[in-house]
């Protein structure tokens, strides 16, 4: 059974930082890439960045790309998300995902899903 469990959020003023974590189930983690998606209220679901099984690549959203980092720790079997220079348009609820059999920020892509993290930044 694939289990996903995003823990991390909270609340910040722009400018600060804030490390995502998702604890994933063995079963999953060494073979699929893995994302972090977010989702704002009255907007759609978007991809925020990806990585390989092996860590080797990632691919982030352009709004994202320089102050978020995506890495994972295979030994742990976790998922991070540093995101740095916060911004209040990155208030969202956050999730990571994971079944994707290439690198993809598209949600259709990926069948397993965590329950979310809220991420709120204040001006």
């Amino acid at each position: 059974q694939v289990q996903l469990v995003e823990s991390g959020g909270g609340s910040v003023q722009a400018g600060g930082s804030l490390r995502l974590s998702c604890a994933a189930s063995i079963y999953m983690y060494y073979t699929r890439y893995m994302a972090w998606f977010r989702q704002a209220p009255g907007k759609e679901r978007e991809g925020v960045a990806v990585i390989s099984p092996s860590g080797d690549n990632t691919y982030y959203y352009d709004s994202v790309k320089g102050r978020f980092t995506i890495s994972r720790d295979n030994a742990k079997n976790t998922l991070y998300l540093q995101m740095n220079s916060l911004k209040p348009e990155d208030t969202a609820m956050y999730y990571c995902a994971t079944g994707a059999r290439f690198l993809s920020l598209s949600s259709a892509d990926y069948r397993y899903w965590g329950q979310g993290t809220q991420v709120t930044v204040s001006s």
